[in-house]
């Protein structure tokens, strides 16, 4: 274990930090700290000696030299839009705050691709991106407010994995300080580079823990012509992945987003969020999001997905559909799925869950789990939705419905027994208990029932070998 630094040696390394950032670069002040230190969901606050926030990639390398001489921790953040703890700074460690980090730095349309700093708001990245008739295909529902930065170091996920994959799968190159100070510039865009091992992806989804991600280039697609939305009743979990086989061979794979919802979802709306409008004519026990793009304009793909959803009610698939016909609908059938965040927090009382399990187990994956959540805690309310596309299914699960506060409590109090109980049918099915949203300081313990002792170990070897003394956001990922 490395020995904490001295009184006066953290005192003289804040004053050379204060000496190199300036006033505007950092911050020590509580109540102007405050916007930096709680995580998104409330549940936890960093504590840290003080909040950096350098404005170039040589100052974030002068900063980790300092704190590396010193032997002061250090943790990066990017938006704080995490959920499980990766950017939590805890006592006598530096936030490091990459917002900043702001710039793009350059945008080539004939190749599409964008090279730009870590602190770039991931929407900012999607409109430069349509600015040149292109699209970057990466998009989650903070991205108003996530920076490129903490997408590539979480690895990323969202509503349009089905089809462009995550994060990972739009970095061509990377711009890293590493723990040591020295600056690893891999920034190449190339799409074909076989000298060597392929080094980008050591830091892709290490949540800041071998170095600090300070530049990407990425990938850009071309921006799609036409695009469907319709929202489907479908009977069970079963029949939507039947007809999510049958719109992917319908169409020759355009299905960008194919979003489940439990009926919670609508009657959520209802009920927290005041939106009163039933989509369809009749109650579903599942509903599917679904959007389709294509490349040229017209209606050979509204013609097919009506065509493929008409063949899917004759089989049973379908009970029951809408498309959009403007814009303004689309946008209100994607606020039924986008609201489901906020159902659960102002639910007053739910566990969340991030897994994945291969595809055509997912409706194995929720009965089962549904079942075990039963047996732990009647009334318990599971709404599991998201990326069945991927098999990625967000897993919450609302306390019962009644106004005890001891319900409550102690429904929350078991949220530790639910949670391996819930892991337990996931590892069962060969599937992860992380699918997007990384490992960060609450699920490294369960890391260690996910992976093997093999896998841990090499995880861990890498970590010495690029930061033997542990101060690059120590405390994440590797289980104690």
């Amino acid at each position: 274990m490395t020995t904490p630094p001295s009184d006066d040696t953290v005192r003289r390394c804040l004053a050379a930090l204060t000496d190199l950032l300036g006033p505007a670069g950092i911050v020590t002040d509580a109540e102007a700290q405050a916007p930096y230190l709680a995580e998104a969901r409330g549940n936890a606050v960093s504590t840290p000696l003080a909040v950096l926030r350098p404005s170039t990639t040589e100052e974030v390398a002068a900063v980790v030299r300092l704190t590396a001489e010193a032997g002061i921790a250090l943790v990066p953040q990017g938006g704080n839009t995490g959920l499980v703890g990766g950017a939590l700074a805890g006592r006598g460690t530096v936030l490091l705050n990459l917002g900043r980090l702001n710039r793009i730095r350059e945008v080539d349309a004939l190749d599409h691709t964008m090279t730009v700093e870590a602190g770039v708001i991931l929407a900012t990245v999607q409109q430069a991106a349509h600015d040149v008739d292109l699209m970057f295909p990466l998009s989650l529902g903070a991205e108003g407010s996530c920076t490129i930065g903490g997408n590539l170091s979480t690895n990323a996920g969202g509503i349009l994995t089905l089809r462009y994959g995550n994060a990972r799968a739009q970095v061509l190159g990377l711009e890293v300080v590493l723990p040591d100070g020295r600056v690893w510039n891999g920034l190449r865009r190339l799409r074909k580079d076989n000298t060597g091992y392929d080094l980008k992806h050591l830091f892709l989804g290490a949540e800041g823990t071998l170095g600090v991600i300070t530049a990407a280039t990425l990938s850009l697609v071309p921006r799609p012509r036409q695009m469907e939305t319709a929202l489907v009743a479908v009977p069970d979990v079963t029949a939507a992945l039947r007809l999510l086989k049958r719109l992917r061979q319908a169409s020759g794979d355009a299905v960008s987003a194919f979003e489940i919802m439990p009926r919670f979802a609508i009657e959520g709306a209802a009920r927290y969020l005041g939106e009163h409008n039933d989509p369809l004519s009749e109650p579903s026990p599942w509903y599917v999001l679904i959007e389709l793009t294509a490349g040229t304009p017209g209606d050979a793909l509204r013609d097919t997905v009506e065509s493929a959803l008409g063949e899917a009610m004759e089989a049973g698939e379908v009970t029951d559909a809408t498309l959009a016909a403007s814009g303004d609908q689309r946008q209100k059938l994607w606020r039924l799925r986008e609201g489901l965040p906020e159902i659960g927090r102002k639910v007053g009382g739910a566990l969340h869950h991030d897994v994945a399990v291969p595809v055509s187990r997912t409706p194995q994956f929720i009965e089962r789990a549904n079942a075990a959540v039963a047996a732990l805690c009647p009334g318990a309310r599971p709404y599991p939705f998201g990326h069945l596309g991927d098999g990625n299914i967000h897993y919450n699960i609302a306390r019962p419905d009644t106004d005890d506060p001891a319900d409550r409590d102690a429904f929350l109090a078991q949220g530790g027994a639910i949670m391996r109980a819930v892991h337990d049918v996931v590892l069962d099915l060969e599937g992860s208990i992380s699918a997007e949203h990384g490992i960060g300081n609450k699920k490294r313990e369960e890391l260690a029932r996910a992976r093997s002792s093999l896998e841990i170990d090499m995880m861990a070897r890498l970590k010495r070998l690029l930061d033997p003394r542990d101060l690059m956001n120590p405390g994440k990922i590797l289980p104690q």
